[in-house]
Parts: structure tokens; sequence; C-alpha cells
């Protein structure tokens, strides 16, 4: 109840801190306990990828009216899962986490791979050669708005208050952070947690610059959707090449300008390898 009252009154400097708190530690814990060398670059990196979350921070208070209007429009019209059965608060996070996440993470993340004019945006996340914490913030604005309205969609299928979206969106915010971050987890962890959860070692996968990797493990809180629709691949990260084959060079992955071209440039066919990324030193 009190978890529900928190989230139902927070304020926009909490959901700051709550962002701010997952960059810091994963971002030290990196620092600390890299599974790789960290590039001389990793300032520059950073910088980048805090651009374009800037832009979806813009998209998202543009949207965030949106949300709220289909959250209080499924109350009244009783429109949504939860306004249809009658389950205890604890039931009611739950269900609202996995309509939330499947829709609103899972289904277009898949969308975006399948829709050619959809992935062109998509792409700008996926050609990062580096992946980090930061890399979770690397998505182009066109993105955002996609994403948005799969959101707003997951809220009117699950009838989902307003304090569940708050909720949900804190969760998928550090998730996101925890499995972009550069780092391995204990083998067993690795295991265990990836059974329920989507970890570094299982989303790093998607990063790799090839198909049929880059079209895998979609998930973002929970594997589970992953393994449900057969869409799940393992590769072992130390083999793991982040980038993507169609736009290796840096100019068009490692810039503000070329990343902000490239949703409007023609569809590249996969390349199956043959042009590795550059990678920034």
């Amino acid at each position: 109840t009190q978890l529900v009252q928190f989230f139902e009154n927070i304020a926009s400097w909490q959901r700051t801190v709550i962002l701010l708190s997952g960059l810091v530690l994963f971002w030290s814990i990196e620092g600390i306990l890299p599974f790789r060398r960290l590039p001389r670059t990793r300032y520059r990196h950073a910088w980048l990828n805090l651009f374009f979350h800037a832009t979806t921070v813009v998209i998202n208070f543009a949207f965030a009216g949106l949300i709220l209007v289909a959250s209080d429009f499924a109350r009244h019209a009783e429109i949504g899962l939860l306004q249809w059965v009658t389950l205890p608060l604890l039931a009611q996070i739950v269900v609202s986490i996995l309509l939330l996440d499947l829709v609103g993470a899972w289904l277009v993340h898949y969308v975006e791979h399948k829709v050619r004019w959809m992935w062109k945006f998509h792409l700008v996340h996926h050609s990062d050669t580096h992946i980090d914490v930061t890399s979770s913030l690397r998505h182009h604005p066109g993105e955002s708005v996609f994403r948005a309205l799969f959101t707003t969609m997951a809220v009117l299928l699950a009838g989902a208050p307003m304090w569940a979206v708050m909720l949900y969106q804190g969760l998928s915010a550090l998730f996101s952070q925890f499995n972009h971050a550069h780092i391995r987890l204990p083998v067993a962890a690795e295991k265990v947690l990836g059974l329920v959860f989507v970890t570094p070692g299982l989303h790093h996968v998607h990063h790799h610059y090839t198909q049929p990797y880059t079209d895998a493990n979609y998930g973002n809180i929970f594997s589970i959707w992953d393994r449900l629709f057969g869409t799940m691949l393992y590769l072992p990260q130390d083999q793991i090449v982040y980038g993507l084959d169609t736009h290796p060079h840096a100019h068009e992955h490692n810039t503000m300008a070329g990343l902000l071209r490239a949703p409007f440039q023609s569809y590249r066919a996969p390349t199956s390898g043959s042009h590795r990324p550059e990678t920034i030193e």
C-alpha cells in the first residue's frame, strides 16, 4: 500500500533521482569492475548518449498527458484487464508490470526490428559500438514517439492506474540501465536471474553487430517473453562485437550529425558480418 501511495504521488524530481541513482550506480560499477577494458573516449561517448536522452525527456514530457488521459479513461470506462477482474493489490502490481513490459517494451521493440522505416530510427540505438549504462539512453526522438504510443496502448489494454504506470516506468528505466551496463555477472547469478529477468549477458547479445543476434533477446525487464515467443539466443559476452554491420563507419555511428541523419537515409540490408564496425578508442 505504501508503494502504491508513493508512486501515486511521485514528483518529477523523485523520478529524476531514481534515474540518476541508477546511472551513477552502474557507471561506478563499470569503472571498478568492467568486463572489458573501457575506451579512452568513455566520457565523450556518454555525452553523445546523454544528448539523445535529452530529446527523449522532451518527447516523454509531451506524451505524459496522453498516458494520463488513457489511464483515467480506462478507469472511468472500465476498459482493460485490471478493470474487468478483481485482484489483490500485489497481483495488480504484478499483472500491470507484466502487461506494460510486454506491450510497452517487448512488442514495440520487436515491431521496430520488423518494420523497416521504424528500424531506421531504432538503429541509432543499435549502432553504438561500446555498450554501457549510457547506451540505455541512446534513442532517436522518433523512436521515443513509438515507445510512448505503445505504452499508451499498453495502459489501455491493462487498464492500468497511473501509480502502476509510474512504478513500471521506474523499474523499466532501472532494468534498462542494468542490462546495458558494461559488467559481467557471476555465472551462477547470470543463469538464475536470466530465467526470469533480462541480464547484461542476455541483452548484450542483442547488440552483436550481425543477425540473427540483432533480431533476438528483445526483452527489457522480463526474459520470459523471448522464451515464450522463441526469440531467445545465446552468445558468450567475450564473442560479442557491438554495433551494426550496416553502419560500420565512425562518422555514421559516433557523431551527432550522422546519427540524426540515419533514419532519413535509404534502408540498408544486413551484410552477413562482412563489415565490422569501426571502434573509437
